[in-house]
């Protein structure tokens, strides 16, 4: 495409030539002719000056940076990120059920959905219009796949549940199974049916072998426009809110509620039954005890050190509720004395 013709579907302002062809996104170190690049830091304008790439997609501040033909925008990630999607589109699904697949009578396919070789459908499943099953998929009875949301192979999604339009989920998630639900008993764990169902809202993401649990009685949640990684689990009766992003091996246990526009690091633990408030970052590898009432960046970890630094620094944390005693004594005996002279 030209660059004009891009930056016209994508927004920006085209400086120098507009009708250089660009056929691929890359990196500014790896780019070569016919490829665009972008820069979104300034550390990154050494390689600038050196790309081979036909062009850039930059910020307002850097757009006198370089000479070669360029997209100057507001946000230069968000811009290439619809540039790439531009030139990347989704391959087309081509409508029809596999002969190999299983599809119930009693299921309602859309005649523009594609049913991919091997993939079960259950009775009272709905499949919607334009919507892909990948090879393998098993479609619970009674759940339903939006118009156009594309399950990638193997995707299991169990009964009952919804995945929302235009939803991208890769292989191996499993949305639905049973939540760990147990109660104790005389010293044996008694099952609690998981009788709710994973409602997926429209323009939602889910990661390959991230598992969603089913809720116990109500249902678990996932909101519109959520962007979940890879390996991640949500406990039942959880609530996931709207375009809130969620990085890989993030467990959150059963009856939490993250809010909307939050991001949440890699490995991060956050225990069951708390809230976290809109518009909250939590860095990677937090544990999250407590409940977080209001929005900003939160650190829960202890960075690596030497195991002998470690262990120091541990020993005293532990140390600390004693020290803080002894200083709170001392603060009341300095008073006293003041107050006696």
């Amino acid at each position: 495409m030209r660059l004009a013709d891009i930056a016209a579907r994508c927004g920006g302002e085209v400086l120098g030539d507009p009708d250089v062809l660009i056929s691929q996104v890359a990196t500014l170190r790896g780019a070569r002719p016919g490829e665009v690049a972008f820069i979104a830091h300034p550390r990154y304008r050494a390689e600038l000056a050196a790309t081979r790439a036909s062009a850039v997609i930059l910020g307002e501040a850097d757009r006198a940076a370089t000479a070669l033909p360029r997209i100057v925008c507001k946000d230069p990630y968000a811009c290439f990120a619809r540039v790439s999607a531009l030139l990347n589109p989704a391959p087309a699904v081509a409508a029809g059920i596999d002969a190999a697949a299983v599809v119930s009578p009693a299921a309602r396919v859309a005649p523009t959905a594609s049913i991919g070789a091997a993939c079960v459908v259950g009775a009272g499943a709905v499949v919607g219009e334009g919507a892909s099953l990948g090879a393998g998929c098993v479609i619970g009875e009674d759940a339903r796949i939006g118009p156009d949301s594309r399950l990638h192979a193997r995707v299991t999604v169990y009964p009952h549940c919804v995945i929302g339009a235009r939803s991208i989920v890769h292989s191996g998630a499993v949305i639905g199974a049973d939540g760990f639900g147990f109660a104790p008993d005389g010293g044996r764990w008694l099952k609690i049916p998981q009788i709710g169902r994973v409602v997926v809202g429209d323009d939602v993401e889910i990661g390959a072998n991230t598992t969603i649990d089913r809720g116990a009685i109500e249902d678990t949640v996932i909101e519109d426009g959520v962007k979940l990684d890879n390996q991640i689990q949500i406990g039942h009766n959880c609530r996931i809110g709207a375009h809130s992003a969620i990085a890989g091996c993030v467990g959150i246990a059963g009856s939490t509620t993250v809010g909307r526009h939050c991001m949440i690091g890699g490995a991060a633990m956050i225990g069951g039954h708390l809230a976290i408030a809109d518009g909250v970052v939590l860095a990677g590898g937090s544990t999250v005890t407590k409940s977080i009432e209001r929005p900003g960046t939160y650190v829960g970890v202890i960075p690596a050190e030497e195991a002998r630094d470690w262990r120091h620094m541990v020993a005293a944390l532990r140390g600390l509720e004693r020290l803080t005693a002894r200083v709170r004594e001392l603060e009341r005996r300095l008073r006293r004395e003041e107050g006696g002279a």
